[in-house]
This record gives C-alpha cells, structure tokens and sequence, in this order.
C-alpha cells in the first residue's frame, strides 16, 4: 500500500469542501452535512450579533437562505499537515453576501472532515 502524497490530501480535502459549496449553490444543508464532524462548530458575526454554536446552525441558515445559484467560491489556501488540514474559501455572491470561511479539518480513520469553521462577513 502506498502511502498518500501531500498533492493526495490536497484532493481529498478540496472534494470535502467541495461539499460546502455545493450545498451553498444549491441552498441545501443536507448537501452540506457530510463535510463535517458531526461535532463540530461554526462562529462569526452577522453585522453585531455572533452566530455560533453547533454546525446545524449552518445548515439550517443555508436552508432558509436557499440557493445561490450565482455563487462564485475561491479555495485560497489549502494548509496540510499530517492529520491537520486549514482551507480558506473566499465567496462572492453568496444570495449578495461576501464571506471569507477558515475550516479546521482532521483526518479521521483515513478521512477528512471539517471540525470548525469561523467566517467573516464582508460588509
């Protein structure tokens, strides 16, 4: 068995983000839901107000936010090491939203899967 190659993480972690951005697109949290740890967290501001707490708030807000079928996402920054994973993911449009994400990520038995994001809300 080979062992996998920083590029190979790399490409299992972005398909894992992909999942986020998916479900932004299509406004579905479901969509979502396999990216991350069933315990893991979200936190930001929403102008003065923190939106934190477990990450079915994410996909609850998403379901009610609906689509944002002209979303355009930037993966900027994919951080790698051995079971620790940091991805910045830029967003413009999101339904006329701006948002930059930071996802913490750890491989469990072989898999990526997001533990926390923090965001930030372009004003």
């Amino acid at each position: 068995m080979s062992q996998s190659t920083y590029v190979d993480e790399v490409h299992a972690i972005t398909n894992i983000i992909q999942h986020y951005i998916d479900g932004a697109r299509t406004g579905k949290g479901a969509a979502m839901k396999p990216a991350f740890h069933e315990g893991a967290t979200i936190y930001g501001y929403v102008g003065p107000d923190l939106f934190g707490g477990p990450i079915q708030g994410l996909f609850d807000w998403n379901d009610t936010n609906g689509a944002a079928k002209d979303i355009n996402t930037k993966i900027s920054s994919v951080d790698v090491v051995g079971t620790c994973a940091n991805v910045r993911v830029d967003s413009d449009n999101w339904t006329g939203h701006r948002f930059t994400d930071f996802f913490n990520l750890v491989k469990f038995d072989g898999h990526w899967k997001i533990v926390s994001k923090v965001f930030y809300l372009h004003p």
